[in-house]
């Protein structure tokens, strides 16, 4: 069943006349938030704003610091359940995205053909501020967060939204930007219909959540390039051109935005690449080189993120002198090849946010020493061959951290000399200190979703960071 059957093309225009019309003070039309954690509670308020009936709904508990924003705002809730008949009697449904699309209710929302949207969805229509839009398997956050850095150096009027910073829709209806920067999962693309993307992102696409896709790629494929729908001839696609399945579902659509492919390799059609040591931009409005030692990010796969977000920059103007200094002066995310500290000649680095395979296979591809390697947790239909060859080149022994490691012991026994389980973080640390050398790097790249043993990747994180940081003992 597919959502966008259900939805008018003039659905938002509608809604929005409505909202604010003389109608809803006595009809005001009813809008229903699913999930009330940041893009919910966002989402409520900007619809409040724009005088809707909103009504919130959470099954599970929701933080103290949500409640008091819908409180203040004078927004109905509920915690611990979805009373079906207060949520089936609304005009449109703005869905959290960790809501799957074969959640009951949304079934039932469809049958009775009441539009179910993500929370940007909704947002996007109450602003013309610009939108940079950055999605991708892996590298979606730093790409974004460069762009925000580089346009924040510029002096640009600038939000940051999405899957980083704060709820697109609050933002909307607190502030007041020209650009939004917005990070997209393909969850989030999956709730959009008439929204436009100026500038879209698409950095790599390799399986992941594919437990929420019927464990078809294909269709995980699909979802993220959703966002390039809408686009005009005066917007910008970007993309890697190295991609086979971005070059692939890219021959199989007419993309009506204008290209800036980019690329490690120089040809014709790119407008960004390498040569001779050198990250070169040629598009109609910068034509610049630097040196790619100068880039504040190392590693392959950080190449590929300057690139993107070098062309992002330049397609809103961006000067290059601009550009060239925002990309030798960013200091990275929090998360994503963090290094935290030495102990004892054992280097540990941070990457909790690599939750998918192709994400530690750019983690693994980094390393200049032997690896003892921390996997696991909530597997995401995963495939471990990808990793195979690194695996048995780099990695001296294997931590994994989950509730049930069953799947990896099936992949990696016999693969690698030592494996051992672990429980907790703290075990997991201790573990990985036992088998390292002076010299080796304990690197933290799961693979997997935290959600069987912590809140979030980055609960994960600052649980890796804190146990190294206290001072390991056995």
């Amino acid at each position: 069943m597919n959502n966008k059957d259900y939805v008018p093309k003039n659905l938002f225009s509608i809604i929005k006349l409505l909202g604010n019309s003389l109608i809803n003070l006595f009809f005001p039309p009813r809008i229903v938030v699913l999930g009330a954690a940041e893009s919910g509670v966002g989402a409520a308020v900007l619809a409040r704003k724009k005088g809707f009936d909103v009504f919130v709904s959470d099954t599970g508990k929701i933080k103290y610091e949500y409640k008091a924003v819908l409180r203040q705002h004078y927004i109905p809730f509920e915690e611990g359940c979805h009373t079906e008949k207060k949520i089936l009697r609304a005009g449109i449904i703005v869905k959290s995205p960790g809501i799957s699309d074969t959640a009951s209710v949304i079934l039932k929302a469809w049958a009775k053909k009441i539009p179910v949207i993500s929370e940007i969805e909704f947002a996007s229509q109450y602003t013309n501020a610009k939108m940079i839009c950055i999605t991708g398997s892996n590298g979606k956050t730093t790409t974004t967060m460069l762009i925000y850095h580089i346009l924040k150096a510029a002096g640009y009027n600038v939000g940051l939204a999405g899957n980083v910073g704060k709820s697109l829709a609050m933002q909307v209806a607190t502030e007041n930007f020209d650009y939004y920067v917005v990070e997209l999962s393909s969850f989030q693309l999956d709730g959009m219909i008439c929204f436009r993307a100026n500038i879209a992102v698409l950095l790599n696409i390799t399986p992941d959540h594919l437990d929420r896709y019927d464990y078809k790629f294909e269709n995980y494929a699909n979802s993220k390039f959703r966002i390039t729908q809408n686009q005009r001839k005066r917007d910008a696609f970007i993309f890697w051109n190295d991609d086979p399945v971005v070059c692939k579902l890219l021959k199989e659509r007419r993309i009506r935005s204008t290209l800036y492919p980019f690329s490690v390799n120089k040809n014709a059609d790119v407008k960004a690449f390498t040569e001779n040591g050198n990250l070169v931009f040629k598009t109609p409005k910068i034509d610049f080189e630097m040196k790619t030692s100068e880039l504040s990010l190392e590693g392959q796969h950080n190449l590929y993120n300057s690139m993107a977000a070098g062309l992002a920059a330049a397609c809103v103007n961006v000067k290059e002198e601009v550009i060239r200094q925002s990309l030798s002066d960013f200091k990275g995310v929090e998360h994503r090849l963090e290094y935290v500290a030495t102990v004892g000649g054992v280097r540990f680095i941070n990457d909790s946010k690599a939750t998918n395979v192709n994400s530690c296979w750019y983690a693994l591809e980094s390393m200049k020493t032997p690896v003892v390697l921390i996997l696991g947790g909530t597997d995401k239909g995963n495939d471990y061959t990808e990793i195979e060859q690194l695996v048995k080149e780099k990695v001296r022994a294997l931590v994994f951290l989950g509730t049930d490691n069953r799947k990896l012991h099936v992949f990696f026994d016999g693969k690698v000399g030592k494996i051992i389980d672990s429980g907790s973080m703290k075990d997991a640390v201790i573990e990985s200190y036992k088998l390292a050398v002076s010299g080796d790097t304990v690197l933290l790249s799961p693979c997997c979703a935290s959600f069987d043993l912590f809140k979030n990747y980055e609960d994960r994180g600052k649980q890796f960071k804190n146990t190294i940081n206290d001072g390991i003992t056995e």
